[in-house]
């Protein structure tokens, strides 16, 4: 199973790279950008895998880059107290 498929597991993932990049005194600035590249990339290459990523795509394909730069920041918001503790 992909972590793909199931929200939580999307979350946790994107959490424990965004503890993995923090513990390595990575910027909230670069993070940022990388969320906002991520976005970017999983718009154009990936179709979503449940509900919430589709959410996620149909506002991510009408925002503007600025809008785009919020939604990736809401999402580490949302998953900086999440994760499974493992950083590999």
């Amino acid at each position: 199973m992909s972590v793909l498929e199931s929200w939580d597991d999307w979350k946790n993932f994107l959490a424990d790279r965004l503890h993995q990049a923090q513990a390595k005194g990575i910027s909230d600035e670069t993070i940022a950008n990388f969320a906002t590249e991520i976005g970017d990339y999983l718009a154009d290459k990936v179709d979503p895998k449940n509900e919430q990523q589709r959410v996620l795509s149909d506002l991510w394909s009408v925002a503007n880059k600025d809008e785009q730069r919020a939604i990736a920041n809401m999402m580490i918001k949302l998953v900086q107290n999440n994760g499974t503790g493992k950083t590999q």
